[in-house]
């Protein structure tokens, strides 16, 4: 199944999950109508220049970020309570879950580019 980018459903969420600013999100596919699998979510968010994506839990689903352009700081809490912050720059890529929670924030001065998917399970 081909789904050109002028296809694609775009949103534009203000504050995402209690974060600051605004955050883009391109679903390469929608999860109700295209994706089969246990998935609910894959597609490319932008985070403008300090705005971030807020402090969210992923219970019985894992969400994978791989970063495209920019540099972005992440915060993660494990299931074991453990919490980590760390610099993210183009190549890393990030999995979070298992009742983990995690937020990340951009650092550098153009948008934050990652790819997300979030699988259930």
């Amino acid at each position: 199944m081909l789904n050109r980018e002028s296809q694609m459903h775009v949103e534009v969420r203000e504050g995402m999950r209690g974060g600051k600013g605004k955050v883009r999100i391109q679903h390469f596919f929608a999860e109700e109508t295209d994706l089969k699998g246990q998935a609910r979510l894959v597609g490319r968010i932008t985070i403008d220049q300090g705005a971030s994506i807020g402090l969210h839990s992923h219970e019985a689903e894992e969400e994978i970020y791989y970063i495209l352009r920019g540099g972005g700081r992440v915060k993660e809490i494990r299931p074991d309570g453990e919490e980590e912050e760390y610099e993210v720059r183009p190549g890393d890529a990030i999995l979070t879950g298992n009742g983990g929670s995690h937020s990340i924030e951009n650092i550098s001065a153009e948008p934050l580019e990652l790819i997300a998917v979030i699988l259930t399970y």
